[in-house]
């Protein structure tokens, strides 16, 4: 009789078990780095480079107007964990900050709630994770090559292949391993599309018969622009030949990039193969100026294009996963890069300003249990809200210090108004000689406070003026507009505690 109880009572707890699980939605966020919004077929590209990417949109919701909160790798990520703007998390910016992982974020209270949690792939935060069920990371940032992973054990091992195809194979390894009686949340950390876009040995040459347009103010001179005239970070100056663009005078100078010289015998025949014939070819050429500089930007973007056609393909193989599993219907699907990236506007490569292309992610969602497919939105939303969206979608208490809103009413009715103004701030003095900075952006304004490198205001009118060629600050006309802008900016910060910017504002 006791072993017949035994039984019914052990049924009885895994058909429970399996129902909590059931009813709470798992998730799935994967986290590109660098993926600029403008090479993405969702966003009006249409070279066709980003099929499954394209998918979710599909299936689900493209948010146009979708933005960070501070336009650099280790901080966004921080800020998607957290739910918290970067001078409250402690992470503000690559140079010197290191995660403190004992603070809360949405992994620990999904964990909290029953979930099992897992990060796999790119981290860099500096420090181990903390209150996930399962982790294994990319040191640093991660090579594109045989790159090494540390377990949760602190073991560092090599892994044979190409790191976007590898983080997927870790990704369902995990899920094929986990407890299917809890609800489940994972983030695929992917190194792709970060610098020195080195593409997978199937897709190099993909883009190779394509001519890629100029972006019209690629020969931008930042007149009116004191901080945009002092950084570093053109495609013209910076971007290297040997390191970015692997045109190589030699085997030995070839050799010292730790990011080939990790490659496999075979690995290395078929990169030499594709890459030694284009630089023979560029030698033959003797370009310079702005033939030289529109040559680099024809290779950059080919070569980042590739990379880019990798990380679409395992995106897509977690999709598949997810079908195959029967998983599709009641789990949600995040896709979102840590920032923008520019292709060439302004004459730049990487991200780190407030401008647009560089602050305005890509950030795509599917939930088939509420959202429908094919949805737009228009509505302003940050990197800031996935926190909060996410606990509210597991029925989980929102804690109080967390700064981000929840986009689920944004999904459940077309009448729901998103942010009217979100808040930037950029810390880092560092690469690329952009000067910190902070500021607000309306539907149609955006107003910049540059400071320690460059001291300076910049206002734009993005409706007449999207490229944001055009600095309006101090001129005729518009200084009701600014006094509006900044009263707004000064609320913001108030409302977001950011000591360091009201100090700053204080000696104007």
């Amino acid at each position: 009789m006791y072993k017949k109880n035994f039984i019914v009572f052990s049924l009885l707890f895994l058909f429970i078990a399996n129902l909590f699980a059931q009813s709470k939605p798992n998730i799935v966020i994967i986290v590109s780095d660098d993926h600029a919004f403008q090479t993405i077929g969702a966003y009006g590209n249409k070279l066709n480079a980003s099929p499954n990417i394209d998918r979710i949109a599909k299936e689900g919701v493209v948010f146009n107007k979708a933005y960070v909160t501070n336009s650099i790798c280790g901080p966004s990520r921080a800020v998607i964990l957290t739910g918290k703007y970067s001078h409250k998390n402690g992470f503000k910016d690559n140079e010197h900050s290191f995660f403190d992982g004992s603070q809360n974020t949405f992994i620990k209270e999904l964990g909290r709630a029953g979930y099992q949690t897992a990060w796999i792939g790119k981290w860099h935060l500096e420090t181990k994770p903390q209150g996930f069920s399962f982790w294994k990371i990319l040191p640093g940032q991660g090579q594109y090559y045989n790159p090494d992973f540390i377990g949760m054990d602190s073991s560092k091992n090599r892994m044979e292949g190409y790191a976007t195809s590898l983080i997927e194979d870790e990704a369902e390894n995990w899920l094929n391993s986990r407890d299917t009686s809890k609800p489940f949340c994972i983030v695929i950390g992917h190194k792709a599309t970060h610098r020195t876009w080195i593409p997978d040995l199937g897709d190099l040459g993909r883009f190779d018969n394509i001519q890629f347009a100029l972006p019209p103010n690629f020969y931008d001179n930042y007149n009116g622009r004191q901080a945009a005239a002092v950084q570093d970070m053109t495609i013209a100056k910076t971007l290297r030949m040997g390191y970015d663009l692997k045109m190589f005078e030699n085997e030995q100078e070839e050799s010292k990039e730790g990011t080939i010289s990790r490659m496999t015998v075979q690995q290395r025949a078929a990169f030499d193969a594709y890459y030694q014939p284009i630089y023979k070819d560029l030698q033959q050429r003797k370009l310079t100026g702005n033939a030289l500089t529109e040559w680099k930007f024809q290779r950059y973007m080919r070569d980042y294009m590739s990379t880019a056609v990798s990380l679409d393909r395992n995106i897509g193989r977690t999709l598949d996963y997810l079908d195959a599993h029967q998983l599709t219907q009641n789990t949600i699907v995040i896709y979102v890069s840590d920032q923008g990236f520019y292709m060439g506007e302004h004459g730049w490569f990487d991200k780190r300003w407030m401008y647009e292309e560089s602050c305005r992610t890509p950030f795509l969602m599917r939930y088939p249990a509420l959202i429908k497919p094919g949805t737009t939105n228009n509505e302003m939303v940050m990197n800031l809200d996935i926190a909060p969206t996410l606990l509210e979608a597991a029925g989980v208490p929102v804690p109080a210090d967390m700064q981000g809103i929840s986009i689920l009413p944004l999904l459940k009715s077309n009448k729901v108004k998103g942010r009217q103004t979100i808040y930037y701030h950029y810390y880092e003095n560092g690469e690329h000689a952009v000067s910190p900075h902070f500021g607000i952006r309306t539907k149609r304004y955006k107003l910049i406070r540059f400071y320690t490198r460059v001291n300076c205001w910049e206002l734009y009118d993005l409706e007449k003026d999207p490229s944001e060629m055009n600095n309006l600050f101090g001129k005729k006309g518009y200084e009701k507009i600014t006094q509006q802008l900044k009263k707004e900016l000064n609320d913001l910060i108030r409302l977001y505690d950011d000591k360091d910017a009201a100090a700053i504002l204080l000696q104007q």
